[in-house]
């Protein structure tokens, strides 16, 4: 389950089949100069992030990373380091790459620590938006391991309970643990009540925002999904907490929620701080993975999550636990294509244009 999914059933909306929207991605991250490798990795997560409904962090993002290579804030040529290297953790310096082949680097060497270890812990420094954190989280379970990942966001948008200056980032959190005849179960939520690329995509798709997601400085709510993004990318609005704008809705859980996340991802690995302005981004992620063999050997964590799943579905129709959105929309949009928006497919083309990159999105029809 993720407070991110959006799922769109539109019958205007043009559906692209998965492929071609990979082949899209790497054109332009071709064009742009970046390392064949990392642009395939780069768009198997983003393609992953599409085809699970999490069209606010898949490739809707190009623009903003075509923001970053315009501003100097991306090295397309960065390769991820382990620059601390102990038995059971490591430091990653991300180097300001983006940050896709930098959290596969860190997952899969936070899974290689665990396996010998138990636990494995990789914190990372210097990278940048490296999309849902759910699909790093998923890694380790469909290898029968328990993982968290948490990571700091680029931009401001959330204020300490009582306040109202955009000081914390929707500093996202994600957790994932195998089942025994299922897909893992996974939890993937931002911080606040929605992520900032979620008022993006429901400006890219003409959709008003409900009430209470974003106010402007004065406390006013913002509904009009354009003006509230670009109050929030210049400080001028906030979006509120997981729980509301006030205590008594539960916010002041949801920033501190956000804390945690802040502390894990980046006082851990020293990367940037509230407000810490600079040249480049210094975005920090934390990996945690946990082998339950080293605790509970037997395969019986993954029947105690199962029995559990299970419970929680026992006699009642409609009950979704999470992970089963993105599990189902994985095979919806597999099956029938990735929905594109009008104005997110004109995105694409304009920026496919400026990188002399060819289009070759395919449309299902």
């Amino acid at each position: 389950m993720t407070i991110e999914i959006q799922t769109t059933t539109e019958a205007a909306v043009r559906r692209f089949t998965p492929e071609s929207l990979r082949a899209q991605i790497v054109a332009i991250l071709d064009a742009w100069g970046m390392r064949s490798d990392s642009a395939a990795t780069t768009a198997n997560v983003m393609v992953d992030t599409d085809l699970s409904a999490i069209d606010s962090h898949g490739v809707s993002m190009l623009s903003m990373y075509e923001k970053f290579l315009v501003e100097g804030r991306l090295d397309l040529n960065a390769e991820p380091e382990v620059v601390v290297d102990g038995p059971a953790f490591a430091v990653v310096d991300g180097h300001h790459g983006l940050g896709h082949p930098t959290g596969i680097r860190s997952m899969e060497l936070a899974i290689e620590k665990a396996r010998k270890s138990g636990i494995g812990m990789v914190v990372v420094r210097n990278s940048l938006h490296f999309g849902a954190l759910g699909f790093y989280a998923r890694m380790a379970s469909e290898q029968g391991l328990l993982s968290m990942v948490t990571t700091t966001t680029r931009t401001p948008v959330t204020s300490a309970t009582g306040g109202t200056t955009p000081i914390l980032g929707t500093n996202p959190i994600a957790f994932s643990a195998p089942r025994v005849n299922g897909e893992p179960l996974l939890v993937d939520m931002s911080t606040s009540v929605v992520a900032l690329n979620k008022v993006k995509a429901y400006a890219n798709k003409s959709k008003t925002l409900p009430e209470g997601w974003v106010f402007d400085r004065a406390g006013e709510a913002v509904t009009d999904p354009a003006q509230a993004y670009s109050l929030l990318t210049q400080l001028g609005a906030t979006i509120s907490p997981l729980g509301g704008p006030t205590p008594e809705t539960g916010g002041h859980k949801g920033f501190g929620l956000s804390l945690m996340s802040q502390v894990l991802s980046a006082a851990l690995s020293n990367a940037a701080g509230p407000l810490q302005a600079g040249d480049r981004d210094n975005i920090g992620h934390f990996f945690l993975v946990i082998n339950p063999e080293a605790f509970n050997p037997g395969g019986q964590t993954a029947e105690n999550v199962e029995h559990l799943a299970n419970a929680m579905q026992q006699g009642e129709d409609g009950v979704k636990i999470p992970g089963d959105p993105e599990r189902e929309a994985r095979r919806e949009r597999g099956e029938n294509g990735i929905p594109i928006p009008d104005v997110l497919f004109t995105t694409i083309s304009e920026i496919a244009g400026r990188a002399s990159a060819p289009m070759v999105l395919a449309e299902i029809v």
